[in-house]
């Protein structure tokens, strides 16, 4: 969306912050753009570290497929570091019990995967496995399964302990071992709460057994997820999540996980120097999607993945039943099509850190084989390409930051390739995808009120240099508007800061300025889906970020009506710049220090404006309507709280909420409350409407 503000001229700070007393605003109610796309508030999901596993999949243990050798600490495998940034929080271990040498592992015939566990027995002398660390809920149920094997004289029995004594654990015993693989149920329910739970598998008698699999879960998993996040995520009213992964995805193969759960083989994932157990496959992740009320959009491998294998994926999930693929989900208990409309070909190809990546003349060839094989399944998919506009293609030890004049010699070189997709595969994509991450840096020079705001601009000015970018690309390409295609943000994320009030003003500002696009950017998807709330192995809660989610889907959603609003206090240029990779652009509306946006309800009978205060004190604007007249008293969401470090916990009373209230009839003036994000709801004069 081009503003009217786009054209004035920036002034310094100190001009902007004496005027902020005088700000004004216009809105535009003739002036409107293309409705928010349902899709606007999409999130996406990677399953590396607590993201998925711990979080939304309910499983309980780590390796519970023994991918890992069953060893002392002292004689654990070293994994190999990862190809950039910190490690991952590591895995709980399965240790052994008792005799250690007695504990081996075994590759002869493994249940699934390349070995199992073997526990050689001495009689009365207890030996076995177990893993610690577990989180339990006082009066809940456990549920699960053990799949054994092992000679007649072995006897078996699986614990879950919650405390030192005999009362505080529960004892489930295996019926006679035999030589042939055994499934025994397993159930519990916790005397207490305990975050160091334990569950144990052990033996006495001769002999030896063998361990192939074992699972625990709450017993109100809803079909392997989370019951207390799944219902947490259904108040998000994001349109979409996009899936199976990111990073990860370029070293996955989708075939291995499908099926039956127990006899999926685990595999260790190059991108992040993970272990994946491949629990949760693409069956998995549609019955989320379904759970969570979105829709699914796919990402295809195409680092070590193939055009056939994606074009295999595309029938699987949308195929009939009497298709190939079609088939083997309906034998793995899906016989009806999921229907998956949107499809992305490849994560981030263009990255060096990228397992599979190529130049951009190759990709570009690769690109547009995945697309014809995937079409050939399905013609009516939506594909969008992998691209990345030349402020993201900044060299491995760039120093300074990007500006649109900097970054002008890169377009149409290596360092485009949303430019190679818009000329060497059109045809092949309705969509172009891009990546974002902005870090949240320290600013010691600033006083608190510059610091807050500078804090909050930040990320917001990723999305106007994607804007920016988008309409070279359409001055260079032009076809590109009567095509339609349209630019999807399927991963951002300010990282570095925990969340808290502070984040969440500079949340709602990102979702402000893609707002003010919604002529082209029609999907966005925030990294992660898990990120919105706080979460402990027993309970969540939303937390700070999700609550702008919550806010804007819920009164800024999809159908909404954006409208132009000019002004006369542009954004200023920073004054504490930090960092290299902060775009030099100046997101915002011309309402400085306040950030503004403006839009009908899809039924043009309501006026809504969105703003942010990012200072710590009331400020005022004033508002002329062109166009429009409303009428009566309005409605106000706040999302805000006492201190700027306030955080919803598990446990603790929220200190980030939501609270409606009733507003005078808007005159010429508002005052928006401090350290708050506030929508304002009021009802339009009919008699004094113009349509546009």
């Amino acid at each position: 969306m081009l503003l009217a503000a786009c054209a004035v001229a920036t002034l310094p700070l100190g001009a902007a912050a004496a005027a902020a007393e005088a700000v004004q605003a216009q809105i535009h109610v003739d002036r409107q753009h293309q409705p928010v796309s349902r899709y606007e508030y999409g999130m996406f999901i990677e399953p590396i570290g607590s993201l998925v596993a711990r979080s939304l999949w309910a499983e309980m243990l780590d390796d519970r497929k023994f991918y890992f050798p069953v060893v002392d600490a002292a004689h654990d495998p070293v994994q190999p570091p990862r190809l950039d940034g910190p490690p991952l929080p590591p895995l709980r271990k399965w240790r052994p019990i008792g005799d250690v040498a007695a504990v081996t592992m075994a590759s002869d015939h493994p249940y699934v995967g390349a070995q199992d566990v073997v526990v050689a027995l001495d009689g009365a002398h207890v030996r076995g496995i177990g893993q610690g660390g577990l989180g339990v809920a006082r009066g809940t149920a456990y549920t699960g399964r053990i799949v054994f094997s092992g000679t007649p004289g072995a006897v078996v029995s699986v614990t879950l302990a919650w405390g030192d004594g005999a009362r505080q654990q529960q004892t489930v015993k295996l019926p006679a071992a035999t030589s042939s693989w055994q499934t025994v149920p397993l159930h519990y329910v916790a005397g207490r709460q305990a975050d160091d739970a334990k569950l144990t598998i052990t033996g006495t008698g001769t002999g030896h057994f063998r361990v192939g699999v074992v699972s625990l879960m709450p017993a109100d998993n809803i079909d392997g997820w989370r019951a207390d996040t799944v219902a947490i995520l259904k108040t998000l009213n994001s349109g979409f999540w996009r899936l199976p992964g990111g990073n990860f995805l370029s070293n996955w193969d989708w075939h291995e996980a499908i099926g039956p759960r127990d006899k999926r083989p685990p595999m260790y994932d190059r991108a992040w120097s993970a272990m994946q157990a491949n629990d949760f496959g693409m069956d998995e992740w549609m019955t989320l999607t379904r759970l969570i009320g979105v829709e699914p959009y796919v990402t295809v491998n195409a680092g070590l993945g193939d055009a056939h294998s994606a074009a295999d994926e595309v029938e699987y999930l949308n195929g009939p039943a009497t298709s190939e693929w079609g088939a083997k989900r309906a034998a793995n208990g899906h016989p009806e099509p999921y229907g998956v409309r949107y499809w992305n070909i490849g994560n981030e190809p263009y990255g060096w850190w990228q397992i599979g990546r190529t130049t951009l003349d190759y990709f570009m060839q690769k690109h547009n084989r995945f697309a014809a094989a995937m079409r050939a399944v399905d013609p009516s998919i939506i594909l969008i390409g992998s691209g990345a506009m030349p402020d993201q293609l900044h060299p491995r030890e760039a120093k300074e930051n990007a500006s649109l004049a900097s970054i002008q010699p890169k377009f149409g070189t290596e360092e485009d390739w949303t430019g190679g997709l818009l000329r060497e595969a059109w045809g092949n994509f309705d969509g172009i995808s891009e990546h974002w991450y902005d870090r949240a840096e320290q600013r010691p020079d600033a006083p608190p009120a510059d610091e807050l705001l500078e804090f909050a601009r930040a990320p917001s000015n990723q999305v106007r240099m994607k804007a920016e970018e988008w309409r070279i690309y359409q001055q260079r390409f032009p076809k590109m508007k009567s095509a339609n295609i349209f630019l999807s943000i399927d991963e951002y994320a300010y990282i570095g800061a925990k969340p808290s009030l502070k984040l969440s003003l500079a949340y709602a500002m990102v979702m402000q300025e893609m707002l003010r696009h919604s002529d082209f950017l029609r999907m966005a998807a925030f990294t992660t889906g898990s990120s919105t709330m706080d979460i402990t192995p027993t309970a969540s809660v939303l937390n700070s970020t999700g609550m702008v989610f919550k806010l804007y889907g819920e009164h800024f959603g999809a159908g909404m009506i954006p409208l132009d609003l000019s002004g006369n206090a542009p954004p200023p240029d920073p004054t504490y710049p930090v960092g290299f990779d902060h775009p030099k652009v100046n997101a915002g509306s011309p309402t400085y220090p306040l950030d503004m946006v403006a839009a009908l309800t899809p039924d043009r009978r309501t006026l809504t404006i969105a703003v942010v205060n990012a200072t710590h004190k009331p400020q005022p604007v004033s508002i002329a309507i062109e166009g429009a007249r409303t009428r009566g008293k309005g409605t106000m969401w706040r999302l805000s709280g006492a201190r700027l470090s306030a955080e919803n916990k598990v446990g603790a009373a929220p200190g980030v909420t939501i609270k409606q209230s009733t507003v005078p009839a808007l005159g010429t003036k508002l005052v928006v409350p401090a350290i708050s994000t506030a929508i304002y709801e009021f009802p339009l004069d009919e008699g004094r409407f113009s349509a546009g």
